[in-house]
């Protein structure tokens, strides 16, 4: 087997993180995607994969409600501040916002046509705006209590408004009244209680309202009337129709035909209810029948404590046969469908999108393919996400207590098992195949931080608890298919550390263990009786993380002193330690035939290392956080990380790619420079410049700008190269600038091309140009002493025509000759500091109007009574 190549970067293709925190959702009329609050910000969530798609930042408010425009192209929001705003969609830009409740906002529902917007407030009140103009067309009140419950009649010939409140009633309003007192049309009240959901049947006619008084009315909206009220004997948070051509209409029909009491299909209203119990009901209207109901909640709760975690809160039809999207109450989306079966048909949960991981302690990856993760946070379950969409495929519950720790493998019969340590101080085996548990082990007195399963055989696995115990664990006589868990036994048990053991490991031929813990020592132990091998000391922190190497007989140990150590089995010896994080190294894994390792540590970082070299290759930077949760996959070395940040990355090796888009982009850099090379050969100087500006070559940039200020009408070219720049180059085209002006010998083509650029940009857009206050910073003082030298060369040269004037080397001239002939140099100094210059070697050549006096006609002795006087007047100068 030919050795790995060493890898050299990673990229992160995929995260997991928080995008629902509570409160208003929305679906999309096409259900491609999801508004939910998260914080103060709304998250645009994809409904397949529960990827972010954009996030709009709010304005330090709580979000109290949501509505989507008809054609999803406008989204409304409002929270505690009492402000309604419009948000496009596309831009994600605020387009309107105004104010009008005394209270905050507590429901919002579109007109079918897209230019009304109802809100129902905690002022009592019922407002109703033009979305356009922001201005109020309608205001209802006579609610007593909070309205929560708003609806616009989906028929937009019906103009009516529904309404639910805590006061036990819903009123039906009348949007084309004129009279005050006949805008209430009609007031429902049979609830006991707050109503909580309204919804209307598909063809318009049914009303069904839902309330915490456990029943659901169903009205005729025709006279108002109530046709019948069903017991639910739950409270409810949601009520929807079940909506005719669907999948759910012909699962209903099909228990609607088991059903003993048989009523024409024009009296039949069916319908779904959700509330605090947490399971799916189908309900039929006559007769008050329940057609369906799910065994048992899918919504897991570890202790009786913690009851106000079950439930839903919220449901929705999703469109184009989608299935029901549910909300649980902690943060989950749970997407129901129907399967049809060769027996019958059934209601399952097909997707599981969670909002919310909280803190992640541990991670593996399942299987031999590594389809899967399973992660431990900080909750009484495991849950296990497709690494394809990652969404969460299922849960594993059973624990009373947070699951600390997690180890995954494949047993020899092919089934997936995976082995979980609690803070309820067991360790449960599970068949992630059949999803379910087959083994619990007890005797543990403390919290249990670290299971790992054996390397080789498989029929044992380890743990290590706050008891400072390690325990071996048998699994011999084990059934995977067992429906109900057994009680594990321990093979043998050691005292091995004087405090809390923090992680475990198996060697790869099952042969030793090794423990680290927090009285800063590393144990090898040998198997299966833990003899004691030999201890490793050195770290001055406690250690977080251990594992063997899986080709040299050496363990590696991560800890809070920050370093990473490699130490050798036999004498317990430090071979190498690596130092590059800035605090606690909490996880460390071998990776590339034990080559390289990666590390993340309690400053949020992933650190790539090279184990011969000790060098660090790569850092990433992804978490805002500590990162608790370290995995590694054995087949394609992807790397997951997560932590303290409840963010999930995936990282895969990107070292052929970047070696590829590298190559790619030299080959590119050749071409372009070749086709820059021939626009100068052409005199395309306009392209050639852009060209430069493609490929960063300011040194290229400068010498094409000189050879234009050298040709005749250079003015027209230099202006139409630099319209041609993009914004991005015109930052980059100052960066050069400060840079040239800083030099004497390029500081000429510097200011000439500024000048240039200054007059064909308006400063609306200067300003826009990104850093443009810094670069300005380092353009001014430069220029400032250029500008005092070129004065001091015109003051140098009113000496020198007054000296030459005064010993008669050139002709007097008359005072508004000489002004003018003044003032003609001044600018052309102005222009060009070269230009000056030259004026200063040869004032003779610049000076045609001055002629010189024939030498031949003076005689020797007046030349040397002019050079006295003149050696006087420079004296008296």
């Amino acid at each position: 087997m030919a050795p790995q190549s060493l890898k050299k970067n990673y990229k992160c293709s995929r995260s997991l993180k928080q995008f629902y925190s509570g409160g208003p959702i929305i679906v999309s009329s096409d259900g491609s995607f999801i508004a939910c609050a998260c914080g103060d910000a709304i998250n645009i969530v994809d409904a397949l994969d529960s990827s972010v798609k954009s996030t709009i930042e709010g304005e330090s408010d709580t979000l109290t409600a949501l509505a989507l425009s008809p054609d999803d192209k406008l989204l409304f929001s409002a929270g505690h501040s009492r402000q309604i705003r419009v948000w496009d969609l596309e831009t994600l830009k605020c387009i309107r916002t105004w104010k009008g409740h005394e209270g905050p906002v507590m429901g919002m529902a579109v007109h079918a046509s897209g230019g009304l917007l109802a809100t129902a407030g905690s002022d009592r009140k019922v407002l109703v705006w033009d979305v356009d103009g922001g201005f109020c067309t309608h205001y209802f009140k006579g609610h007593k209590g909070v309205v929560s419950s708003i609806l616009f009649h989906p028929d937009a010939d019906k103009n009516i408004l529904i309404s639910g409140s805590d006061d036990a009633t819903v009123r039906v309003w009348d949007l084309l009244a004129k009279n005050t007192e006949k805008k209430c049309l009609a007031i429902l009240d049979k609830h006991f209680s707050a109503v909580t959901s309204i919804a209307l049947s598909e063809d318009g006619c049914t009303l069904l309202t839902a309330g915490r008084d456990k029943v659901v009315n169903v009205w005729d909206l025709h006279d108002y009337s109530c046709k019948t009220t069903v017991a639910t004997y739950e409270v409810l948070e949601a009520v929807t129709p079940v909506s005719s051509g669907t999948p759910f209409a012909s699962f209903v029909a099909s228990l609607d035909k088991k059903s003993k009491k048989k009523k024409t299909p024009s009296q039949e209203t069916h319908f779904i209810t959700l509330g605090e119990r947490g399971v799916v009901r189908i309900w039929k209207s006559e007769g008050s029948v329940c057609l369906y109901e799910q065994k048992s909640s899918d919504i897991t709760v570890g202790s009786d404590d913690e009851e106000s975690k079950r439930g839903f809160t919220a449901a929705a039809m999703l469109p184009s046969d989608r299935g029901l999207l549910c909300v649980t109450a902690d943060q989950q989306f749970f997407i129901y469908s129907v399967v049809e079966n060769v027996e019958e048909s059934e209601l399952v949960l097909s997707k599981r999108l969670v909002g919310y991981n909280e803190e992640i302690s541990d991670m593996k990856f399942l299987g031999d393919e590594e389809q899967f993760l399973a992660v431990a946070t900080n909750l009484e379950e495991v849950r296990v996400y497709d690494v394809a969409t990652m969404s969460c495929s299922y849960v594993l519950a059973g624990h009373k207590e947070v699951v600390l720790s997690l180890d995954t493998c494949v047993s020899s019969s092919g089934n997936v098992l995976i082995v979980t340590g609690s803070k309820d101080k067991t360790v449960r085996l599970w068949n992630a195949t059949s999803q379910s548990c087959i083994g619990v082990g007890t005797g543990h007195n403390g919290d249990i931080l670290a299971v790992a399963f054996a390397k080789k055989s498989f029929n044992f696995f380890v743990s290590g608890s706050g008891d400072r115990t390690l325990k071996v664990w048998s699994l011999d006589g084990v059934s995977e298919d067992s429906e109900e868990p057994i009680n594990l036994k321990t093979r043998s048990v050691v005292a091995a550390h004087d405090k809390d053991i923090n992680s475990v490991a198996v060697a790869r031929n099952d042969s030793l263990v090794c423990t680290g813990s927090e009285d800063r020592t590393a144990s090898i132990w040998r198997l299966p009786d833990l003899v004691h091998v030999v201890t490793l000391k050195g770290h001055k922190r406690r250690i977080f993380s251990v594992e063997f190497s899986p080709v040299d007989q050496c363990v590696m140990t991560a800890s809070g002193d920050k370093t990473v150590k490699i130490w050798a089995i036999s004498d317990g010896s430090c071979l190498k330690t690596f130092e590059g994080h800035t605090s606690s190294v909490l996880r460390a894994s071998f990776i590339t035939d034990g080559t390289q390792f990666v590390s993340c540590g309690a400053d949020g970082l992933l650190k790539l290392w090279n184990v011969n070299t000790s060098e660090c290759i790569a850092t990433y930077d992804q978490h805002e956080d500590k990162v608790w949760a370290l995995a590694v996959g054995k087949k394609t070395e992807m790397v997951a990380t997560g932590g303290g940040d409840a963010v999930i990355n995936l990282w895969h090796d990107s070292t052929a790619s970047d070696k590829e888009d590298e190559f790619r982009k030299e080959e590119e850099t050749i071409l372009r420079g070749q086709e820059l090379e021939n626009a100068v050969l052409d005199a395309e100087y306009t392209k050639a410049i852009r060209l430069a500006f493609e490929l960063r070559r300011p040194h290229k940039v400068y010498e094409l700008f000189a050879g234009l200020c050298k040709k005749r009408e250079s003015d027209d070219q230099i202006v139409k190269a630099l319209q041609g720049l993009e914004k991005e180059e015109f930052r980059l085209l100052f960066e050069y600038l400060r840079e040239w002006n800083t030099k004497p010998n390029r500081c000429h083509i510097a200011q000439f091309v500024l000048y240039q650029t200054f007059n064909i940009l308006p400063p609306t857009e200067i300003v826009q140009v990104k850093g443009i206050g810094e670069l300005l910073e380092g353009l001014i003082p430069y220029s400032q002493r250029h500008f005092n030298r070129m004065d001091r060369f015109v003051r140098s040269s009113f000496l020198l025509d007054y000296t030459l004037g005064e010993m008669s080397v050139i002709d007097p001239e008359t005072e508004t000759e000489y002004r003018k002939d003044k003032k003609m140099e001044e600018v052309k100094v102005i222009a060009s500091v070269s230009a000056m210059e030259q004026d200063s070697e040869g004032i003779d050549q610049k000076t045609p109007s001055r002629k010189r006096k024939s030498q031949k006609s003076k005689d020797k002795s007046n030349k040397k009574r002019l050079v006295a006087e003149a050696q006087g007047n420079v004296i008296t100068v």
